[in-house]
C-alpha cells in the first residue's frame, strides 16, 4: 500500500463521515480522498466546522443502490483507490424490512462487489453493535450474534456477503451508539427530553427495571479515528467492536442530564415500575413520544430555530429494554487508544454546544 494511500469514503457527508475527512485532512494522511454520497455536498449542512476541510476533498452524489452509479463512484482516470470505507446505508429506526433490504443490503452488497473488481486492498465496512444478542455482559467480537434491531439484521446479512466474497480484504467494525458533535440519532434524544424536562419544570421519572439499562457509546472522533487505524493495521478479515471503558447506563446518563440541565431525574417506585412491565412498550413509548414531542415543537418555536434536525422522539427500537453492551478492548491490541474512554457531562456540554451554535438546539436550556 502506498505511504499516502488513495480513499474512497462511501456515505461521507454523514455523521461519522464528516469527522473522518476532518480527521484524514487535518492529518494530511491520503494522497486523495473521494466522498461519495447520495446528496450533493451543497445540501449536506456541513456546519461551521466542517466546511473548510471539504473544500480539499472530492464530492460526488451516486445512488449506490444501483450498480452502475456505484461503478462510477469507483471509477477514476487517476486510478484505483487502495482503501474503501462503507458508512452509506439507511440510518432511520423502525423501517419496514424492504427498506432496510435496499438502503443497507443492496447498497453495500453493491459497493463490496464492485470494490472486488477494482481489487481493494482494504475494504472496511461499518456495522453495528447490535448485531449481539443483548446482554449485560460486554460482548467481545467472538459473542453470539442475535440481531435486534432491522437495522442490525441488515447489516448482519452485508458483513456474511462481504465474508463470501473472494480476494477482497476486509475488516468489519462494530461501533457502539456514536455520539459527539453533530449527533442526531445517538444520545441527542435523550438530551432533547431532558430540555423539555428543563422547560416543564417537571422530575424525568423512568422504570427501575429501565435504570441499568446499558447503552455503551463509542464518541464520534474515537470512531473516526479508529476506522483509519483499522484500515492502516488491522489483520485482513478481522472483526473489531468500538466502545468506550465506562460501560455506560441510563443510570450513569440521567446523572450527566440532571448536571448539564439542572432538572431532577428519578426512578418510579417498585409497584408502578411492575405495573409498567405488563403494559405493551409500544403503548408506554406512545405516552413518552405524545408528552415529550408537543412541548419540543413548542421549545423550537419559541426558541426561532430555522431548523433542526433534532427530536425527542423515541422508537420502539431505542427503548426496547434490551442492553447494548460490548467490550471495545480489542483494538487496542493493534494500537489503537482511546481519546475519549468514557462519556463524561462535559463531553456531551461540547455536544450541546456545537447544536445551539449550529441552530439546532435551543439555547439557553443548559447550564453551560
Amino acid at each position: 500500500m502506498a505511504s499516502k494511500p488513495r480513499v474512497l469514503i462511501l456515505g461521507g457527508l454523514g455523521f461519522i463521515g464528516k469527522h473522518l475527512v476532518k480527521y484524514l485532512v487535518e492529518n494530511n494522511a491520503a494522497s486523495k480522498i473521494r466522498v461519495c454520497d447520495k446528496i450533493m455536498v451543497q445540501m449536506a449542512r456541513l456546519g461551521k466546522e466542517f466546511t473548510d476541510c471539504f473544500s480539499s476533498v472530492e464530492c460526488i452524489q451516486a445512488n449506490l443502490t444501483d450498480p452502475d452509479s456505484v461503478a462510477r463512484a469507483f471509477k477514476d482516470a487517476e486510478g484505483d483507490y487502495n482503501i474503501v470505507i462503507n458508512l452509506a446505508g439507511e440510518t432511520k429506526l423502525s423501517q419496514s424490512d424492504e427498506v432496510y433490504e435496499q438502503g443497507i443490503t443492496k447498497l453495500s452488497t453493491n459497493c463490496i462487489r464492485e470494490a472486488a473488481k477494482h481489487k481493494t486492498e482494504k475494504y472496511v465496512e461499518v456495522s453495528t453493535a447490535e448485531v449481539y444478542e443483548p446482554s449485560d455482559t460486554p460482548a467481545s467480537e467472538a459473542a453470539t450474534v442475535k440481531p435486534w434491531t432491522g437495522i442490525a439484521k441488515a447489516k448482519l446479512k452485508v458483513e456474511q456477503e462481504l465474508k463470501a466474497t473472494k480476494g477482497l480484504p476486509w475488516v468489519i467494525v462494530r461501533p457502539a451508539i456514536v455520539y459527539g458533535k453533530g449527533d442526531v440519532r445517538g444520545l441527542s434524544p435523550r438530551l432533547c427530553i431532558a430540555a423539555v424536562y428543563k422547560k416543564t419544570g417537571e422530575k424525568m421519572e423512568f422504570p427501575q427495571w429501565f435504570e441499568q439499562q446499558k447503552i455503551n457509546a463509542v464518541h464520534v472522533k474515537d470512531a473516526a479515528k479508529a476506522l483509519w487505524h483499522v484500515a492502516l493495521n488491522a489483520a485482513p478479515n478481522s472483526v473489531y467492536n468500538l466502545a468506550g471503558k465506562d460501560n455506560l447506563d441510563t443510570k450513569k446518563l440521567n446523572s450527566f442530564l440532571e448536571k448539564l440541565f439542572g432538572i431532577q431525574t428519578a426512578p418510579l417506585g417498585t409497584i408502578k415500575s411492575e405495573a409498567l412491565k405488563v403494559i405493551p412498550m409500544e403503548s408506554i413509548l406512545d405516552e413518552i413520544n405524545g408528552e415529550t414531542l408537543p412541548n419540543w415543537l413548542k421549545l423550537v418555536k419559541e426558541s426561532k430555530l430555522d431548523y433542526t434536525p433534532l427530536s425527542p422522539y423515541l422508537e420502539l427500537e431505542q427503548i426496547a429494554n434490551k442492553s447494548l453492551c460490548i467490550d471495545g478492548s480489542s483494538v487496542e491490541k493493534i494500537g489503537f487508544s482511546y481519546e475519549y474512554p468514557a462519556v463524561t457531562a462535559e463531553e456531551l456540554a461540547a455536544q450541546l454546544s456545537y447544536a445551539v451554535n449550529e441552530g439546532w438546539f435551543p439555547p439557553n436550556m443548559t447550564k453551560l
